[in-house]
């Protein structure tokens, strides 16, 4: 069995061209929260996978064996449940709605743009669909989302501007929470 206790996360920093020739290692979602699990590459390779405690393997990550041989991990399609605004009634706050009362069960939610995925459960898609939602049945990678507060949590492409000044003038905010004066 191959050793690997080492990711590097979405393959920073490593060449394209080492990427494509990686083996790869397909991984569903329950597989992937954990930081010991064993498994087999596309080049049918047994691996032991030792991570530090609290890692969260991601689609796109790369796994480093013991032997220096790079596997790139692939989000395994799983049962979801994909849930879309209703395009006859409906808007895409709908699913910031959703989202809000999702995360209130503590629900592990996939956030796009135009859809969410969480894992099958009936109760929460007759909620949903109450809700005027589209809540449809796939066989799709999940990646949701680590959380604020997640070590290492879920990686975006940060190329966006973000240098715009975050303190804002707001009027009278200076006479906030005063008397009357």
């Amino acid at each position: 069995m191959l050793e690997v206790s080492k990711l590097i996360a979405r393959g920073a920093g490593l060449a394209p061209a080492l990427l494509k020739r990686a083996a790869t290692v397909e991984l569903d979602w329950e597989v992937r929260q954990k930081s010991r699990f064993d498994a087999t590459d596309s080049v049918g390779r047994k691996l032991g996978v030792f991570l530090a405690r609290g890692t969260v393997v991601r689609g796109g990550d790369v796994l480093v064996a013991a032997d220096g041989s790079l596997v790139r991990v692939i989000a395994a399609p799983q049962s979801v449940l994909r849930i879309t605004p209703c395009p006859a009634h409906g808007s895409p706050f709908d699913l910031i709605r959703a989202a809000y009362h999702l995360g209130n069960r503590h629900v592990q939610i996939e956030l796009q743009s135009d859809h969410l995925k969480i894992e099958p459960d009936h109760v929460l898609a007759d909620m949903l669909r109450a809700m005027h939602l589209i809540v449809k049945e796939a066989t799709q990678g999940f990646e949701p989302e680590a959380g604020a507060y997640a070590a290492g949590g879920h990686h975006h492409d940060h190329r966006h501007d973000h240098t715009h000044p975050h303190s804002h003038a707001h009027g009278d905010s200076a006479q906030a929470g005063k008397g009357p004066s």
